[in-house]
């Protein structure tokens, strides 16, 4: 049926197929690097590089949203309400309406007050899909978005973003601003001034380019993690390259000394922003501490110097959330997730480390009761340690989210299982506890009734 094919001329095929192969590599790499020479031959060879890894992403689209069940037996909240009055911001993915919400629930009985789940899509249209934003429709759509680690201002409105721009919606979810600066990403906080402190990737890169490139797709870029300060209307007031902060602080070598594996695109990988908001010995008013998880490293920075005050590689391991206990301890939620031969894994279990600047020492908090409750999630994470010594924990990569005791005992668990008995993501759970958080959710509870009228 088939004629056989002499061998002289297959390998002539080869060896003429080789420099075509060299050459056209060649042409998409003066694409990446930002090189204009070629014009439009070099864009399309890009155009055609790519639609391998676009049939990949499209087809793993559906089935990122949800995560493996570790947990079969659990389903919603379990276990015992908390007898103080507190609330938790619960952003998850809602697998029966597939879309993103928020829900604030009252941990004194589980009960939802109130649900956010704004029309994402309505959102978009007003973006200019270029840029980093080319692909926002495709990535961040009203059945892909999560509000990530959402925040209840002083004024009721609630912010939020998903590598996205930041958002800000009222009590009926109708849009307040979004600023379309950068796309803002992980961990966002409020100071003491009311004023939202969020990482960015700046676009394009604020470093030079003959360090990092220019490139012309937002996948391909080097991640230029930005600390971001913005007004409650959305006004961007203060923006620094994390990067830019290593040079200047004499610590280059961390972003481009890596040994034999080449160029790498994600050096820093900021994933919070903790603002200092009283002076004490150790810190002033002002400064922010960092989590920079691909350095596994907590930076204390003072923007009005531009210097690191402090930096700790301790016994943490591509960590998150680090949070301020009082004048001289800081915790960090340590994901102990490290990158062996075959890949990334805990390494154990995860941990909350607590350091102590007096005595420079760290400690491991409630150490026996993750280890029992076999906390292990390798990315994401969250920690926070109430003022009573109590322990909300958030395992991000199977949607659990634990309440533990002072003594280390579990109080309730919350896994969230959808309907169909799957379990779907979970987007930075916050839980609201303080005199503060309190007032704030009181006033938002007493306005939110014009959206029932």
């Amino acid at each position: 049926m088939f004629k056989k094919i002499e061998i002289w001329i297959l390998y002539l095929v080869v060896l003429l197929g080789i420099p075509v192969i060299i050459g056209f590599g060649s042409v998409v790499r003066q694409e990446i690097i930002g090189g204009t020479k070629l014009g439009r031959i070099s864009k399309t060879s890009l155009f055609f590089a790519e639609i391998p890894s676009k049939i990949m992403k499209i087809a793993s689209l559906n089935n990122d949203l949800q995560v493996e069940d570790r947990f079969p037996s659990l389903d919603g909240f379990n276990g015992t309400p908390n007898s103080n009055e507190s609330y938790l911001l619960l952003s998850r993915y809602d697998g029966e309406q597939k879309e993103g919400i928020v829900e604030l629930v009252d941990l004194t009985n589980f009960k939802v007050l109130h649900t956010w789940n704004p029309d994402i899509d309505a959102f978009n249209k007003s973006v200019q899909k270029i840029d980093e934003f080319k692909y926002l429709k495709r990535d961040a759509n009203n059945s892909r978005y999560l509000l990530s680690h959402p925040n209840l201002l002083k004024d009721g409105g609630l912010v939020f973003q998903y590598t996205s721009p930041l958002r800000k919606i009222d009590s009926c979810s109708n849009l307040i601003f979004q600023n379309q600066h950068d796309l803002f990403h992980h961990s966002l906080e409020t100071d003491m001034q009311g004023d939202i402190w969020v990482a960015s990737y700046m676009y394009p890169q604020s470093l030079p380019i003959e360090k990092v490139g220019r490139f012309t797709q937002y996948e391909f870029d080097f991640f230029d993690d930005a600390i971001v300060k913005l007004s409650p209307d959305g006004e961007i007031l203060f923006q620094k390259s994390v990067s830019q902060i290593f040079i200047d602080n004499g610590l280059e070598y961390l972003l481009f000394s890596i040994g034999d594996e080449g160029f790498k695109r994600d050096p820093i990988h900021l994933n919070d922003i903790q603002p200092v908001d009283f002076n004490s010995q150790f810190w002033k008013k002002g400064d922010l501490f960092l989590s920079l998880r691909h350095q596994s490293m907590i930076l204390l920075y003072r923007p009005s110097s531009n210097k690191i005050i402090w930096k700790g590689t301790g016994p943490f391991f591509h960590q998150h959330d680090v949070n301020i206990l009082n004048d001289h301890t800081i915790s960090v939620f340590n994901n102990n997730s490290k990158d062996f031969v075959n890949g990334d894994v805990v390494d154990g279990n995860n941990e909350v480390i607590i350091y102590n600047f007096k005595n420079n020492k760290y400690s491991s908090y409630l150490r026996e009761s993750l280890i029992k409750n076999d906390v292990k999630t390798i990315t994401g994470g969250r920690s926070k340690i109430l003022e009573n010594g109590d322990l909300l924990l958030e395992e991000s990569n199977y949607s659990r989210t634990l309440y533990l005791n002072s003594d280390g005992s579990l109080r309730w668990t919350h896994v969230n299982r959808s309907r169909n008995g799957k379990v779907y993501l979970n987007a930075w759970s916050r839980i609201l506890y303080s005199e503060s958080d309190i007032q704030n959710v009181k006033n938002f509870l007493l306005s939110k009734e014009k959206c029932n009228e």
